[in-house]
C-alpha cells in the first residue's frame, strides 16, 4: 500500500497549500517519514511521483536536511547539538553522558528500537545549550540529570 493509498486526504491538504507541487516536497517528505519511520528509497520515489520531480531531486532534499532520515531510526530520535557554541557550553561531555545513559554511541539506535542518538550542527538555540531535539521538539538547558529523567519518562519508567 502506497503513501497515496494510506494518506490521500493528508496529501491533498498539503498540496492545496502550495502554488506548485514542487513547493510541497518537504511537507510530503515529513508525511512519508511519519508514515514509514524514515525516507526510504521507495518513499522518495513516491514523493517524487506526487510532485512530478525526479527521485534524484527529492533525494537531494533528504540528504541536505538533517531532519530527514535515510535509514530506520528509533521511536524517539534525540539530536544533540555539538556545534561550536554548544561545545563551549559543554556539549561534548553532555553527548558522552547521553551515550552512557542510552548504551549506544551517537549515530546508533538502542537495541530495543526505542532511541536513536544523533549529533547535529546548530539547531538555533545556542543560548540555551546544551540543547537537543526529541522528534523535533526542543529540550533546552539540559543537564545530565534532566536528560536521564527525560529518557526515563520516554521509556515510561517514571
Amino acid at each position: 500500500m502506497t503513501l497515496k493509498d494510506k494518506r490521500s486526504a493528508d496529501i491533498e491538504i498539503i498540496l492545496s497549500k502550495y502554488p506548485t507541487k514542487r513547493s510541497a516536497v518537504m511537507p510530503l517528505l515529513y508525511l512519508a517519514q511519519e508514515e514509514y519511520g524514515y525516507c526510504s528509497d521507495e518513499a522518495i520515489r513516491e514523493v517524487a511521483d506526487l510532485t512530478a520531480l525526479d527521485p534524484t531531486e527529492v533525494k537531494s532534499v533528504v540528504g541536505f536536511y538533517t531532519m530527514f532520515f535515510e535509514e530506520k531510526t528509533g521511536q524517539y530520535v534525540i539530536e544533540v547539538c555539538d556545534d561550536l557554541p554548544c561545545a563551549l557550553k559543554g556539549a561534548d561531555a553532555f553527548v558522552h553522558h547521553c551515550e552512557r545513559k542510552l548504551g549506544v554511541r551517537a549515530g546508533q539506535t538502542t537495541p530495543d528500537g526505542k532511541f536513536t542518538l544523533r549529533t547535529v550542527m546548530c539547531i538555533a538555540a545556542c543560548d540555551r545549550a546544551p540543547v537537543a531535539q526529541v522528534n523535533r521538539e526542543y529540550r533546552y538547558s539540559l543537564t545530565p540529570d534532566g536528560f536521564d529523567k527525560m529518557v526515563d519518562e520516554l521509556k515510561g519508567t517514571v
